[in-house]
């Protein structure tokens, strides 16, 4: 019975030892799917469940599952012959005739990479390799936008899926050990994931949420036109890095936002499109979560290590590795961004 809290992975520098089953990493929404006779239920990794959002999901659900049985997957957004995150993140909206304009403008498809029980029958305490067999048997069914997640045992081809989909949208592998059981909310399987370096100009900070320093450095690139375009955070500071970030940034604070390059954030309908530092975001606009941010001179230049960036932004938090006193602002281009060699989504979850 839901709620089931998700198996996780511990992210490494390489392959660990050991038998392993290698899967390409989704780049969506977690989602557990619970079905019982003509009742479904969609669980998020957070426990709420997904249901009023993907309502374009049940009838292809209902038409490939068995009648009672629980799977783990990742829901996702194919367009364009690539995922496109961005799309379901629009996905989780407030407002009922959206979703539904939604539902028919960017449909979600669901991948399928483990089965948790069938029947009567809990399947968590049976190892991968088990649990991995039962869910192809239960693929033979599958509809379509209901897609069984490649596998492999191969090293070289998991290697090689990792350098080549990356084009496709997908951000690495995920290896598990053949033996292991399900165990919920536990790192007991293994993610490999693209890490690179880049030099970004920060254009602000927000205050850390104790009041105490930096919580975060507001990055910003500029594009061939020299327009400074937002394009994530970095955060993860330590208590006393925090102050000492809150003294270094201290001489180049804007006491009139008129005068930074993003002036316009004060006008609320800037926030509209939530691309703009300071506005608020569907998974945390409600919580009452200051989004607020102090404006900078751009005039420093910090390198980050970052995992995965879309559409000319940062996905999550980056990491802050050092400034680059020696980069001029204008040298910090999107033009950094790794230029990836497209393949096509379709043909990874079409395989068998």
């Amino acid at each position: 019975m839901p709620p089931i809290k998700p198996m996780l992975a511990k992210a490494l520098d390489a392959l660990p030892n050991g038998e392993l089953a290698l899967e390409p990493k989704w780049d969506g929404f977690r989602c557990i799917v619970f079905r019982d006779g003509d009742e479904i239920v969609l669980g998020s990794r957070n426990q709420k469940p997904f249901n009023r959002y993907f309502p374009e999901l049940f009838a292809p659900l209902l038409a490939s599952l068995p009648e009672r049985c629980v799977v783990d997957g990742e829901l996702i957004v194919e367009r364009d012959g690539s995922l496109d995150f961005d799309a379901l993140g629009q996905r989780i909206h407030p407002a009922q005739s959206r979703v539904e304009m939604l539902a028919e403008k960017t449909p979600v498809s669901y991948v399928v990479f483990d089965v948790l029980a069938r029947g009567d029958e809990s399947l968590l305490d049976r190892p991968f390799r088990e649990r991995r067999a039962e869910l192809e048997a239960l693929s033979e069914a599958f509809q379509q936008s209901i897609y069984l997640a490649p596998m492999t045992t191969d090293r070289d081809l998991a290697m090689e899926w990792f350098d080549t989909l990356e084009g496709a949208g997908l951000d690495g592998l995920i290896a598990k050990p053949l033996d292991d059981p399900y165990v919920e909310n536990k790192r007991t399987q293994f993610k490999l994931k693209h890490v690179r370096t880049i030099d970004c100009v920060v254009a602000g900070y927000r205050i850390h949420k104790s009041g105490d320093g930096v919580g975060s450095l507001v990055l910003g690139l500029y594009d061939e036109d020299g327009k400074l375009h937002h394009v994530g955070v970095a955060a993860s500071f330590t208590a006393k890095r925090r102050v000492e970030l809150l003294a270094e940034m201290a001489p180049f604070v804007l006491e009139d936002a008129s005068a930074h390059p993003w002036a316009s954030w004060m006008d609320p309908k800037a926030h509209e499109d939530g691309t703009m530092p300071g506005a608020p975001n569907r998974w945390s606009g409600a919580n009452g979560r200051d989004h607020s941010w102090i404006p900078v001179r751009p005039d420093r230049v910090v390198e980050v290590k970052f995992v995965l960036a879309t559409n000319g932004r940062f996905r999550g938090t980056t990491r802050f590795m050092r400034w680059r006193p020696d980069r001029e602002p204008q040298s910090a281009t999107l033009e950094q961004f790794p230029t990836l060699e497209p393949y096509d989504i379709g043909q990874v979850l079409r395989q068998r």
